[in-house]
């Protein structure tokens, strides 16, 4: 398949790579449901000796798991009545908890303001435990976990909620998570390069296909080829909030799927309905741009840029992903960079996300 060439948003890429904006990235942009923009730049690694980044790379997706996993099988059990968005935390699990979580639900825990803490080094914890165990260890620390503000009443993006979200969607369906998501989206939609590589590199793959993350101070070493994220990685290589990999074509190409559900077009994975409420700002707490498992563009600095309409949804990924879909204007980006190889450290992605954006609005004539 031939793609338009678009000379300036290359420019643009190449000056990223050279200004340290990341070593490599892979961008595709689509508007009307065709691609009309799919371009690598730089490398995928740099250690020990640089390899092209290619369009075929795969890379750790990071927090794009939650809306391409774990809020993909929320929407799968919802449509099915299975769940209800607004089930208590204690019904869904069918465990006792504490007084401060009995209000806790699906809608609170999509919507990042179920009262968890954003982020824990928990895996510095369950070193001493077995890694069979590690999963029941950590779920029964998370039932104990005290919430840091009433749920309902703030909003805190929080990796914890969605590791909740992944142990409801096991105990209704009674298979893992990678499972399920196999069985009901992956495999059908016949994606080669979409999954938990929760073992280590599959035999079909080489290390050098993946695109580095970090140098690792915990692991003392480069990542490549598994899950950078250390709670993750310490859960076997996944949770409900990280572990996914995937190329930029695949993660367009579930990212269409349910464009298509949104827009009427398709009804074989998903009723339009489920996708369209799910995609709306939810505004559980006044002010937040949170819809069900999707973020929306903020009024302000919104990473989208400044030309993505307020119908957008996508969600950002701490590797350096990046997924955006402007549901009025038919556009969808798929972001791809290894920005923290070989360290975290390098934020420069902040302010050279809306600038790319606002470039491939202007290029498809979309800049209002």
């Amino acid at each position: 398949m031939e793609y338009e060439i678009v000379s300036d948003i290359e420019v643009l890429l190449e000056g990223g790579r050279r200004e340290g904006v990341y070593p490599g990235a892979v961008l595709l942009a689509a508007s009307g449901g065709m691609i009309r923009l799919f371009t690598a730049v730089g490398d995928r690694t740099l250690s020990p000796c640089p390899q092209p980044m290619e369009k075929e790379t795969l890379f750790d997706l990071a927090s794009l798991t939650k809306p391409l996993a774990t809020t993909l099988a929320m929407m799968k059990l919802v449509d099915a009545g299975k769940i209800h968005l607004d089930q208590p935390l204690e019904a869904l699990l069918q465990q006792t908890v504490s007084k401060d979580k009995k209000r806790i639900t699906p809608r609170l825990l999509l919507t990042h303001c179920a009262g968890f803490v954003d982020w824990m080094p928990l895996y510095l914890d369950l070193e001493s435990v077995a890694p069979k165990e590690r999963k029941a260890v950590l779920r029964e620390r998370l039932l104990n976990l005290p919430v840091v503000y009433s749920p309902g009443s703030q909003v805190l993006y929080s990796d914890i909620g969605f590791m909740l979200m992944e142990w409801i969607i096991e105990a209704t369906v009674g298979i893992d998570l990678p499972r399920f998501l196999e069985r009901e989206f992956y495999g059908p939609l016949s994606l080669r390069y979409t999954d938990f590589f929760s073992s280590g590199v599959p035999g079909r793959f080489t290390q050098d296909r993946f695109a580095a993350t970090e140098n690792c101070p915990w692991r003392k070493r480069i990542i490549q080829g598994i899950v950078h994220d250390e709670n993750a990685y310490s859960l076997g290589g996944y949770s409900g909030h990280a572990g996914l990999f995937g190329t930029a074509l695949e993660v367009y190409k579930l990212t269409d799927l349910l464009r298509g559900h949104w827009r009427g077009e398709r009804t074989d994975y998903l009723s339009p309905e489920t996708v369209r409420a799910f995609f709306t700002r939810q505004n559980v707490v006044e002010g937040s741009t949170w819809a069900l498992g999707w973020d929306t563009p903020s009024w302000a600095n919104s990473s989208a840029g400044s030309y993505f309409s307020k119908t957008s949804v996508g969600h950002l990924g701490f590797t350096g992903t990046s997924l955006w879909m402007d549901l009025e204007k038919d556009v969808i980006v798929v972001f791809l960079s290894n920005r923290i190889h070989p360290t975290r450290e390098n934020k420069k992605i902040r302010a050279f996300r809306p600038v790319l954006h606002d470039r491939v609005m202007e290029t498809f004539g979309l800049a209002r």
